[in-house]
């Protein structure tokens, strides 16, 4: 078993850096979605996850998630299977908190093109830090 001394200079021989990727191996090509019947309504969608994963893109180290997407339709709805797969494409990504749910919104807005959305990413705390991002689109 290791002394405190020991185990110091261990631990301070452990600063490495996990590899990840960048951000062009995000896929929102993969997004699809089908026709919505009622666009006149003013239907609100929330779908949410416990499950999102990104990483930190200077350590490599997880950042964990709850992420709930809420919006009203415009002609189309996003396919759910399609959506957990582009959310999985983040699993080894190294992208900043604050630039994950900006770039979700955008891509969620781009394929469905919905009269509103609103993206809440509610990170788990890392470091004694709580982050919670939120960004929103008001169609036209």
């Amino acid at each position: 078993m290791a002394t405190i001394q020991e185990l110091k200079a261990q631990y301070e021989g452990l600063d490495q850096e996990l590899p990840s990727k960048g951000e062009e191996a995000i896929e929102p090509s993969c997004l699809l979605t089908f026709q919505y019947e009622y666009p006149n309504q003013q239907s609100q969608v929330e779908i949410d996850t416990d499950e999102f994963t990104a990483v930190c893109p200077w350590t490599g180290l997880p950042d964990y998630g709850v992420l709930t997407i809420a919006y009203v339709p415009g002609d189309s709805c996003i396919e759910l299977k399609s959506l957990k797969y582009y959310l999985l494409s983040y699993r080894d990504v190294g992208i900043v908190q604050e630039h994950v749910a900006n770039r979700i919104l955008n891509d969620l807005v781009a394929v469905c093109q919905p009269q509103s959305m609103k993206i809440t990413l509610d990170y788990k705390v890392r470091g004694g830090l709580h982050t919670t991002v939120s960004v929103e689109y008001e169609g036209k």
